[in-house]
This record gives C-alpha cells, sequence and structure tokens, in this order.
C-alpha cells in the first residue's frame, strides 16, 4: 500500500501495455516470466496439466527449451523439415490426425515462428488454423521473431506464444508468455500470486521495464519496418560479401522474404567452424556456430542435422540495433583472408 509499491505497480503495468502493443495483443495476456526458456517450458507444463496423457508434436528445429520440455513433459511426436528448415502444415496435420487414430489426439503443437539459427519464417498461420480445426493447443515460440517482423497475435489466435526482452534489444533475464483470452493453464513456477497467479515470484520491475522501454521503441509499425530494413541490407551485405568465398552458401530461405531480416547462416566448406570464429575474434567480430564447441552444448545442432546440414561448418551472423556499417567492412575485410588461411593449412 505504500507509495513506493505502488510506482512499482503502475511502471511494471505500464510496461505490460507496451509490450501487448507490441505483439498485437490486451495487455491482460502478457504473463512477464524470466526469459523465453521459462515461457516455453510454462506453455509445455501447462498444456500437459490440462490435457494428461496426451502427446505433443514438436518439429526437430524447435529450440532446445521447446524438445527437452515436451519430452519431460509428454510422449512427443517429432516432425521434420524440408533442406531450408520449414515445416510442412501437412504433415502436422498427417500427425494430429495419427495421434487421433491411436486415440490419444495431441496436447500441443509446438511451432516457432522463425527458426533461431537459420531464420527460416514458419508458415504459422496455418498451422495455428489447422490445430485449432483438430481441438488442439499450439504454442508459438516468437523469441527469435518478435521485434525484427510485425506479429498480431490476436490475430493470430495461438493458444501460447513465448516471447524474450534480449532477443529485441531489452534487458536479459526476462521475457513474456502471452495466454490466449480465457485459456486458464496451471503455472510452472509456484509460491505466490503474481502475475494474477500465473507466475510466482517478485516481479523483476528493473527488466520489465527495460523490456517496456525496447518494445516501445518497435511498437510504431514505421520505426519496425525502418529497422528491419535496414536489418535486410546489412545481413544481405554479409550474405554477398561470404558467398564470394569459394564453397561457402547461405542456408536456409534463400529468398530474404522467406527469412528473419537480422540473421545469416553460412556453410564453410574445407574448415571447421571454431578456427573461423577464433579468426573472426580475433578481429572484433563476435560470430556463433551450430557446431558443438560454439556453446555449452557436446552435440551439434539439431536444427542443422534435421535440415541435413553438416554442423561443423557452419557460421551464423547477426546484425542489430547498435550495428554499424564499419562492422560489416570489418567482417568482410577478415572473412575471406581467415578462410584461406586456414584451408591452406589443411592441405
Amino acid at each position: 500500500m505504500h507509495a513506493e509499491g505502488r510506482a512499482a505497480r503502475v511502471a511494471v503495468e505500464e510496461a505490460r501495455h507496451r509490450v501487448a502493443e507490441l505483439l498485437g495483443t490486451r495487455p491482460r495476456q502478457v504473463v512477464f516470466t524470466s526469459g523465453g526458456t521459462e515461457a516455453a517450458n510454462t506453455a509445455s507444463w501447462g498444456a500437459a496439466r490440462a490435457r494428461p496423457g496426451r502427446p505433443f508434436i514438436v518439429s526437430a528445429v524447435e529450440h532446445s527449451c521447446v524438445r527437452e520440455s515436451s519430452s519431460r513433459f509428454a510422449q512427443v511426436s517429432q516432425l521434420g523439415v524440408d533442406h531450408r528448415g520449414r515445416i510442412d502444415p501437412g504433415e502436422v496435420e498427417d500427425a494430429l490426425e495419427k495421434c487421433e487414430a491411436a486415440g490419444e489426439p495431441a496436447a500441443l503443437v509446438h511451432c516457432q515462428a522463425a527458426n533461431h539459427e537459420v531464420g527460416t519464417l514458419q508458415p504459422i498461420e496455418e498451422v495455428v488454423e489447422l490445430c485449432h480445426r483438430h481441438g488442439v493447443w499450439v504454442h508459438v515460440d516468437a523469441c527469435a521473431a518478435a521485434g525484427h517482423v510485425p506479429l498480431a497475435l490476436d490475430d493470430l489466435g495461438a493458444d501460447l506464444v513465448s516471447v524474450s526482452a534480449h532477443k529485441l534489444g531489452g534487458p536479459l533475464g526476462i521475457g513474456a508468455l502471452v495466454v490466449r483470452r480465457g485459456l486458464r493453464i496451471e503455472p510452472l513456477v509456484v509460491g505466490g500470486e503474481q502475475e494474477r497467479s500465473r507466475r510466482a515470484g517478485l516481479e523483476n520491475v528493473p527488466s520489465i521495464v527495460g523490456f517496456a522501454a525496447a518494445a516501445a521503441s518497435l511498437a510504431d509499425p514505421a520505426q519496425l519496418e525502418e529497422e528491419s530494413e535496414q536489418a535486410r541490407r546489412q545481413s544481405e551485405w554479409l550474405r554477398a560479401a561470404a558467398t564470394k568465398v569459394d564453397d561457402v552458401e547461405l542456408l536456409g530461405d534463400p529468398d530474404p522474404a522467406g527469412r528473419l531480416p537480422h540473421l545469416v547462416c553460412l556453410a564453410v566448406g574445407g574448415v571447421e567452424a571454431e578456427p573461423v570464429l577464433l579468426a573472426l575474434d580475433q578481429a572484433g567480430i563476435a560470430a556463433h556456430s551450430g557446431s558443438s564447441c560454439s556453446s555449452e552444448s557436446l552435440a551439434p545442432s539439431p536444427v542443422l542435422e534435421a535440415m541435413g546440414v553438416d554442423a561443423e561448418r557452419s557460421l551464423r551472423l547477426s546484425v542489430g540495433w547498435s550495428t554499424t556499417d564499419s562492422d560489416l567492412v570489418a567482417f568482410g575485410s577478415a572473412f575471406a583472408p581467415a578462410v584461406e588461411r586456414l584451408r591452406s593449412l589443411r592441405s
């Protein structure tokens, strides 16, 4: 009841408003979480508790938090993808019908809005429509897409949508689960009545306010379009510079309209990714790979494996609001000599 508490409450609710505006939904549907990972886990948990014993349908290219939470809470039917990393809605429907024929209708379908490694946009509108036709909940992982492509979640109609602030320029450690109006799910984190009893724990007010600040800067469609166009121009420059080198090719959808504007994933022939990453790091360029040694994981990227790509030779480049053209030039100056030098060492 004190003034400081009321001020914090106002800040949180104003932030909820701004995040909802960016996502095209109502503020009351936004549940703040510690990030996209918790949001996706909550979606899996909620569906498993609401529809116990029923399987989940998950594509092979979903984020690890989606795949692992699904396998922990339910039996999983896994879908493949094409060479661009895109799921086929027809295969989703086949999987739904197979579950029904076995007497175990699916509880939940996970479908990411866009892939986090190769940027491929997924046919979420078609997937949501056919899932609802079969009476199945659908969770859309929009962490990679939110803030980079327009989202109108109320129009989309997905039951559950996860987003993460740091993916769109906000602070680390904050995200949200958007819950369809009228849907009630059991909370994953319990022990308090915060977030209207949908997620326990004292709210991370500074990070929530930071999330809102980033969302507010992108809520204007013109601003979002301007940032997306700049990102696409920069990422296309990186793609063109990289693919001038022999045996380097784009992974994912070759049509820029079919992938996220800020991300490029490359296959680099003749050399493993880690030495390339180290050479770029020496030039002041931070990049990533889907190979086993590029993060804490000891296994190659399941996304690239599902696409039939050698994960040991992939390079992922992304741009953001702070990326400058001089950063692009620095990459162009460093990449070709690094690859050529490493290939010469092999020979």
